[in-house]
């Protein structure tokens, strides 16, 4: 497919969008409190649950609208109640859900299913709509009506991998900037055509794992220096241990919080929302790191990726309180 012209954005203080995001849009089932071992033809009894908002892209649009960005969402589900549930939990945060298109047919809306342990997960996904998204589904003048594109998922947004340098190449000739997570690859991978697409990406968010396997690299260090002589700002999430950033030579850390997590699931993404909120309001790298610490720290006080974003007046009173232990990391 060949993506039509755009026509010749305004300046920044004009668009619509501070981001624009074309990905995957649905639910995550989560079980907590299960064995460690799942036996079989055993009826096993989970202690919790939570249906929330899943999937990179909407949680980094529904936390980047909820830090009070201006944020579009490009997406497609199945006609079903995960569908519904879904647009309403993005559009109740302001994300503009517009050009998200429902799809008829047998395909249902995504579904990920996170069995949490003490130290480890399993994760269960149901690729559903995930995988339709395609660029005849894609409104160009939409996602170009941006200062900024962020891509998440790469590996399973295979609807779209063929054609995304071009789209890319679009986006940027229009004045965007471009980040990309690709989290994780669930064949191993690590390949799928990548080499075409690092060249367009202006910052490139992975963790420690992820990044060793795009770069190839036995070790962080390693990951970092081939990483950063591809992309001009390469941020490599470390958990508990905080960010590393590199932009050409200059090179920052930024510890993480030391507070009580009671779920992890999408703190990566929270991340993202959070440096990408302040980067893109021009704030210095090391702010930046801080910022998307402190989301994805704000993350995991709730299960899943959105509810401790969700909730106006816990989110407003972390941000505050953590932000002040935050001003001095390195004294």
């Amino acid at each position: 497919m060949m993506f039509g012209p755009i026509r010749a954005c305004c300046g920044d203080s004009m668009r619509r969008f501070d981001v624009t995001i074309a990905g995957e849009l649905n639910l995550d089932l989560i079980l907590y409190g299960l064995p460690e071992q799942l036996a079989p033809e055993r009826e096993l009894v989970a202690s919790e649950m939570m249906v929330t908002l899943g999937s990179s892209s909407a949680i980094v649009a529904h936390n980047v609208a909820s830090l009070g960005l201006r944020v579009g969402l490009s997406s497609c589900v199945g006609a079903d109640n995960f569908g519904d549930v879904a647009m309403e939990r993005l559009s109740s945060a302001g994300v503009d859900i517009s050009t998200v298109r429902r799809l008829g047919g047998e395909i249902k809306t995504g579904l990920t299913v996170i069995l949490p342990r003490e130290q480890w997960r399993n994760i269960l996904t149901y690729s559903g709509t995930i995988s339709m998204l395609t660029p005849d589904l894609l409104d160009m003048e939409y996602l170009a009506s941006s200062r900024h594109f962020h891509l998440s998922s790469y590996f399973l947004q295979t609807g779209l991998q063929g054609q995304l340098p071009e789209l890319l190449r679009e986006l940027k000739s229009a004045g965007l900037s471009i980040s990309l997570d690709t989290n994780d690859d669930p064949d191993d991978r690590w390949s799928s055509g990548l080499d075409a697409v690092l060249p367009l990406v202006d910052i490139l968010l992975p963790n420690e794992r992820e990044a060793m396997k795009i770069a190839g690299s036995a070790t962080v260090e390693g990951a970092l220096e081939r990483l950063s002589g591809m992309v001009p700002l390469v941020v490599v999430k470390q958990g508990s241990r905080g960010a590393t950033a590199c932009k050409g030579a200059e090179r920052v850390h930024c510890p993480g919080l030391r507070i009580e997590i009671v779920d992890s699931v999408g703190a990566g993404d929270s991340f993202d929302a959070g440096f990408l909120s302040s980067h893109l309001t021009g704030e210095n790298l090391e702010a930046s790191l801080r910022m998307g610490n402190l989301a994805g720290a704000l993350s995991t006080t709730r299960a899943g990726g959105t509810e401790a974003f969700r909730e106006a007046a816990h989110r407003e009173w972390f941000l505050s309180h953590y932000s002040k232990e935050l001003q001095a990391p390195y004294a």
